[in-house]
């Protein structure tokens, strides 16, 4: 089992368990995800899910490349990277990443895709698109940081800590990487502590204002076309 899940209260965590890969994601693992965050959608005592790691080395190392793919299994693991981030975006309760180690690639995408971040003081986060030629990141980090920024973490992929990413607003706070768990779930409980339908309705203000889910929905077009007709994920 790659993904493990965990209910407290209103509070789902889900962990991925793939510590000798740092979580990087198969199309099992990346199946699993969107398993588990579409049954959240449809369950009403949910208040909180919180993204999580059973490693601190590293919340997702994007990409599994080393799983053996033909080019139908790569389009079909590409499909699957495009309904995860969507399943992100359509979590209708607040998200919490715990941000530790490795979040590169694909961690970076669902870290950004989350409501808020807690970092751990390992944190190494970068977006790899401009390196892979895989075109990801704009559709979720501008909004977060400013077109400005945006577009220099995206198109030299360098990655940054806790400390920048709390000074770029990625990150509510920087913390040791064994506390960040910790630290995320005490944030869940203080929002478990607010209306829950107003949590509700205020995540899909920011949603519908912000137009994030037509951005996102744009951006994973691009990434199955670039799949299919392009490049593609390098394989090990």
């Amino acid at each position: 089992m790659s993904l493990l899940r965990e209910r407290t209260g209103g509070v789902e965590v889900l962990r991925l368990d793939r510590p000798e890969k740092r979580n990087a994601l198969d199309t099992a693992t990346i199946r699993a995800l969107v398993d588990a965050l579409t049954s959240v959608r449809e369950d009403d005592e949910v208040r909180v899910v919180v993204l999580s790691t059973t490693s601190t080395a590293g919340l997702c190392a994007g990409a599994d490349v080393g799983e053996q793919l033909d080019d139908a299994g790569g389009v079909a693991r590409m499909e699957a990277f495009a309904a995860l981030y969507e399943a992100v975006e359509l979590v209708p309760v607040p998200t919490i990443a715990v941000c530790v180690g490795s979040c590169v690639g694909a961690g970076a995408e669902i870290a950004a895709g989350c409501d808020l971040r807690v970092a751990g003081d390992n944190l190494k986060l970068a977006w790899a698109g401009a390196r892979l030629g895989v075109p990801v990141g704009p559709a979720r980090l501008t909004q977060l940081v400013g077109l400005s920024r945006a577009k220099e973490l995206v198109y030299t992929g360098r990655p940054i800590g806790g400390e920048e990413a709390v000074a770029l607003g990625l990150a509510t706070r920087v913390v040791p990487a064994d506390e960040a768990e910790a630290a995320a779930l005490e944030l869940a409980r203080a929002l478990c502590a607010q209306s829950a339908p107003g949590l509700r309705t205020l995540k899909t203000m920011f949603r519908d204002l912000e137009g994030t889910t037509a951005r996102i929905a744009h951006e994973n077009e691009l990434l199955v076309d670039f799949q299919r007709h392009g490049a593609g994920l390098p394989q090990g």
